[in-house]
C-alpha cells in the first residue's frame, strides 16, 4: 500500500501548478512589452519613410544638375512645371512617389510633398534647392540642439544633400547647416 501512495503521489507532482504557470507568463509578458518599448516600431517606420525621402530628394537633385548641364538653366518653380522638365528632358524617367505624413507647404513649388525652389540673380536660374521634411524623432532630436526643423536637401548652392536643419524652410542660394 505504500508502494501505490509513492506512485501517485508522484503522478500529481510531475506537472507545473496553475500559479507557476500564470507567473511564468507575466514574466514572458513584462519581457514582450519592454522588448516592444525598446523596438518602437512607430519610430523605425519614420526613421525608413526619412531614409527614403533623403534617397529620392538626392536623385531629384542629381538630375537637376543634369538638367541644369544640358539646358544652361534649372527648371521654373512651378508645380507641376518643374518635375515634367525634369520627364521630358529624360534626366529622370518617373517622379518620385509621394511621401506620406510630411508637410507639402513650401514656399515654392511642390510636386508629391517634395519642394523646390531657384534662387535667380539678374533673372538667371543660377541656384536651385529641393527639399522635404523628415518626420523621425531621432532627426528632429539632432536638429533641435541646432535650433530647426530636419530637412532631407539638394542643395547646388553647397553642391550636396542630405539632412540639413534649418529654423525655417530652406532656402536656394543659401549655405545650410548639416548635422
Amino acid at each position: 500500500m505504500t508502494i501505490k501512495i509513492k506512485k501517485g503521489l508522484s503522478a500529481v507532482r510531475q506537472g507545473f501548478t496553475l500559479i507557476e504557470l500564470l507567473i511564468v507568463m507575466a514574466i514572458l509578458g513584462v519581457l514582450a512589452v519592454v522588448v516592444l518599448v525598446a523596438i518602437n516600431p512607430v519610430e523605425q517606420l519614420a526613421r525608413a519613410r526619412d531614409t527614403g525621402r533623403v534617397s529620392s530628394v538626392t536623385q531629384l537633385g542629381r538630375s537637376l544638375a543634369a538638367y541644369y548641364t544640358s539646358q544652361s538653366q534649372y527648371p521654373d518653380a512651378t508645380a507641376g512645371v518643374w518635375d515634367q522638365a525634369l520627364i521630358l528632358s529624360g534626366d529622370i524617367n518617373t517622379f518620385p512617389a509621394a511621401v506620406s505624413q510630411t508637410d507639402a507647404t513650401c514656399a515654392g513649388a511642390v510636386v508629391n510633398g517634395y519642394c523646390y525652389n531657384v534662387a535667380t540673380v539678374v533673372n538667371v536660374n543660377d541656384q536651385a534647392l529641393v527639399y522635404s521634411l523628415l518626420i523621425s524623432q531621432q532627426q528632429i532630436n539632432k536638429c533641435a540642439v541646432l535650433g530647426g526643423e530636419p530637412y532631407a536637401v539638394f542643395s547646388t548652392f553647397d553642391g550636396r544633400g542630405g539632412v540639413a536643419c534649418s529654423a525655417g524652410e530652406p532656402v536656394a542660394g543659401v549655405a545650410l547647416d548639416y548635422p
